[in-house]
C-alpha cells in the first residue's frame, strides 16, 4: 500500500514541492521518508524536470553517507550480532539507508542505459555513477558499482553507441575507469562463455540454448564495441586518475644509506619514483587488457564481429598485450578455416612469425590454397596482396615453392580483371628477381623433333616422356593440386603471361613488357612495389588511362557516314542490308579495280 501511494504521490507531484521534499531531506533526518517518494521520480519516462531535481537532492544527500553505509551483508551480522536496542536500530537504519542506496543507483544504470532517455539527463545521470564510483570507501574506485553498470550495458536490448562515445569522451582517458573496464568485461566475458557452453540460465539467460546463443551474440557485439572504444595505451603518457588514489602501484624502497643532500637530488628520485610507478601501472593495465581480449576471443562470436576482430587484432590489440604469442592457436585456428577469414587472419599470423617467433609448418600451403580467383574481389585483397608478397621475400624460399606460387598466379592472370593482373605481373616480376633459379620459366623451350627420337626410343617411363607430352600442347602444370610440392610448376613455363602481351588492357599489355628484361641482373633492375598496384579496379585504371598524354592516336577517316559494321566484299555470301553510298539504286559498284592499292582504299571509303 506504501508503495502505491508514492506513486500516486509522485505523480501529481510539482516542481515546487519536488525542491522542497529535497530541502526537507537535506535539513533534517526527520524527514528521510521522502527518499522513496524522490526515488519513484527516477525513471527514463520522468518529466525532466522533476528527474532532475530528484537526482541532485538524492545525490547530494547520499555523496557525505557513502564512507558510513556499510555493505548489505556487514549491516545485517553487525545488526544480529548486536545485544543493544540503539546499535541495532542504528544498523537497521543503515542497512535501509543501503537498499535506498542501491535503488538509487540502479535507477541511475537505468536512466543511463535505457534509449528513451533524454541526452541531458543521460549525462547527469552517467556523471553521478561515476561520481560515487569515485567516492569509495578510503578514496578508492569503488569497482562493484561500475561493475554493476558496465553488465547493465553489455545487456542492454537497445543501441549503446551514443552512450560508448560519451563515455570514451568522458572517462575513458582516466587509466583507472580503463583497468576497472577490463577487469569487468574479463568477469562478465567468462560467466557468458560459461553459460553458452552449457546453456543454461546464467546471467539472466533463458534456459532455450537459441535465446542463450542469441544473448551472447548481442553481448559480444556490445563487448567489442566497448574495446573498441577504449584508447590504446600510451606507455609514455603521464597517466590520469579518476579516483583519488587511483590503483595501488609499488613504490620502490628507498635506500637508508641514500642521503639526500640537494634539490636536484631530491628531484632525480622523485622522478626516478615516479618512471617506476608508471612502469608498473603499465604491467598491470597491459595484463588487465590481455585477460580482457583473451576472455571475449573464447566467445562464440558472430560472423561480423569475427571479421572485424581479425581486420584490427594485428594494430589494435597485439601491439598492447603482455605476451601477443597467447593469439597463436585463435589466428591459427581462422586461418585454417580457409576463404575470406584466412585472408583477414593472414596479418594478425605474420605479425607472430616475424616478430614473435611463430612455427607454423604448413603455412604456405594454406597460401597457397589462398589464390582463387575470388580473392580478386575480396575487401581486405590490398592488404593481402601485401603480405603475399613480403611472404615470398626470403631468399631461403625453396625454387619449388617461388614456381609453384609463380604459375598459380600466372594461371590465375587468365580470368582476373584488368586490376587483378597489374597485381599479378608485379608479385611475378619481384619472384623471378628474387629467385633467379626460376627464371627457366619464362623462356622454357623444348626441342621438338630430338624429343620425339628420345620418346620413340626409350620404352620406360621417364622425364622425357613427360616433355613430349608438353610438346603437344599439354601443360604439366596441375591447378588444382593443393600441395605446391606435387602441382609441376618446375616442368611448366608462365605461357600464361605471354598472353597478358595481347591483353584489351593497354596498361597490362604496357606493363607485362617489363618481364622482358633479364630480371637476374638485379643491379640494373629494381622491386615493383605491389601496394601501387593492389587497391586497383576498373575505374581507377580508366582515370589513369584517360589521363595519359598519347603521342600517335590511331584514326579512320570516312568521306561517307558507313551504316554497318562490315562490307560485303568482307564476307562473300552475306547480306548486311541495303548501303547508302551515294549512288543510284541501279548503279552497280564494280569493287575490282586495276590497282589493287585503290581497290583497298576504295571499299575502306564506300563500304565501310
Amino acid at each position: 500500500m506504501a508503495k502505491t501511494k508514492t506513486k500516486r504521490k509522485g505523480e501529481t507531484l510539482t516542481l515546487d514541492q519536488v525542491k522542497t521534499l529535497g530541502n526537507e531531506l537535506l535539513s533534517s533526518r526527520a524527514h528521510v521518508n521522502n527518499l522513496p517518494v524522490l526515488l519513484s521520480l527516477l525513471s527514463p519516462s520522468s518529466p525532466l524536470d522533476l528527474a532532475l531535481e530528484s537526482l541532485i537532492s538524492l545525490q547530494s544527500f547520499f555523496t557525505p553517507l557513502i564512507p558510513e553505509i556499510p555493505s548489505s551483508f556487514a549491516a545485517r551480522s553487525k545488526s544480529l550480532a548486536s545485544g543493544e536496542d540503539f546499535d541495532g536500530a542504528e544498523s537497521v537504519y543503515k542497512l535501509w539507508l543501503r537498499s535506498r542506496f542501491d535503488e538509487f543507483v540502479n535507477s541511475l544504470i537505468e536512466i543511463t542505459v535505457s534509449s528513451l532517455s533524454i541526452e541531458a539527463l543521460r549525462d547527469v545521470s552517467l556523471d553521478a555513477i561515476m561520481e560515487f564510483g569515485k567516492l569509495g570507501k578510503e578514496g578508492k574506485f569503488q569497482s562493484a558499482i561500475y561493475h554493476r553498470f558496465i553488465q547493465n550495458i553489455i545487456q542492454a536490448t537497445s543501441s549503446v553507441d551514443s552512450l560508448l562515445e560519451l563515455m570514451a569522451s568522458k572517462y575513458f582517458k582516466y587509466i583507472d575507469v580503463c583497468y576497472f573496464t577490463y577487469t569487468s568485461i574479463d568477469k562478465i566475458a567468462q560467466r557468458y562463455e560459461s553459460a553458452s557452453m552449457s546453456d543454461t540460465g546464467g546471467m539472466s539467460l533463458q534456459n532455450n540454448g537459441e535465446m542463450s546463443q542469441s544473448r551472447v551474440d548481442v553481448a559480444a557485439h556490445v563487448i567489442f564495441k566497448i574495446l573498441s572504444h577504449i584508447p590504446p595505451l600510451d606507455s609514455e603518457a603521464a597517466y590520469a586518475m579518476w579516483s583519488q588514489f587511483g590503483l595501488s602501484s609499488k613504490k620502490p624502497k628507498r635506500s637508508s644509506k641514500v642521503l639526500v643532500t640537494t634539490e636536484d637530488s631530491q628531484k632525480l628520485e622523485e622522478a626516478n619514483e615516479e618512471a617506476s610507478s608508471l612502469g608498473h601501472l603499465t604491467k598491470k593495465i597491459k595484463l588487465k587488457f590481455t585477460k580482457a581480449w583473451l576472455s571475449f576471443l573464447k566467445l562464440p562470436l558472430p560472423l561480423d564481429v569475427y571479421k572485424e576482430v581479425l581486420v584490427t587484432l594485428h594494430q589494435n590489440v597485439m601491439p598492447y598485450m603482455a605476451n601477443p604469442a597467447i593469439l597463436c592457436d585463435f589466428l591459427t585456428r581462422s586461418y585454417d578455416i580457409g576463404g575470406v577469414i584466412s585472408v583477414m587472419a593472414l596479418s594478425g599470423l605474420f605479425v607472430l612469425m616475424t616478430q614473435h617467433g611463430l612455427e607454423y609448418p604448413k603455412f604456405y600451403e594454406k597460401l597457397y590454397a589462398l589464390l582463387t580467383p575470388a580473392i580478386f574481389m575480396a575487401k581486405h585483397r590490398a592488404k593481402f596482396f601485401q603480405l603475399l608478397d613480403t611472404c615470398l621475400k626470403s631468399a631461403y624460399l625453396p625454387a619449388y615453392l617461388a614456381a609453384a606460387f609463380a604459375k598459380k598466379l600466372s594461371r590465375l592472370s587468365l580470368s582476373a580483371p584488368p586490376s587483378g593482373a597489374l597485381i599479378i605481373i608485379a608479385i611475378i616480376h619481384n619472384l623471378l628477381r628474387r629467385h633467379p633459379s626460376i627464371n627457366f620459366l619464362v623462356h622454357q623451350m623444348v626441342n621438338d623433333e630430338s624429343t620425339k627420337d628420345e620418346s620413340l626410343n626409350n620404352t620406360e617411363p621417364s622425364e622425357n616422356l613427360s616433355i613430349s607430352y608438353a610438346t603437344q600442347g599439354v601443360d604439366l602444370f596441375n591447378s588444382e593440386e593443393t600441395d605446391p610440392a606435387k602441382s609441376g610448376a618446375m616442368r611448366s613455363s608462365l605461357w600464361e603471361i605471354d598472353t597478358l602481351r595481347h591483353h584489351y588492357c593497354p596498361a597490362v599489355s604496357r606493363f607485362v613488357a617489363s618481364l622482358e628484361n633479364d630480371l637476374t641482373v638485379r643491379a640494373k633492375t629494381t622491386e615493383v612495389t605491389v601496394g601501387d598496384f593492389s587497391s586497383g579496379s576498373y575505374s581507377t585504371i580508366f582515370q589513369q588511362e584517360i589521363r595519359r598524354r598519347v603521342k600517335q592516336v590511331p584514326l579512320a577517316f570516312y568521306k561517307v557516314n558507313p551504316t554497318s559494321l562490315f562490307c560485303e566484299a568482307d564476307f562473300p555470301g552475306w547480306t548486311f542490308g541495303k548501303q547508302e553510298t551515294g549512288h543510284k539504286e541501279n548503279e552497280a559498284i564494280n569493287p575490282i579495280e586495276e590497282d589493287g592499292q585503290k581497290n583497298i582504299k576504295r571499299q575502306r571509303v564506300e563500304c565501310c
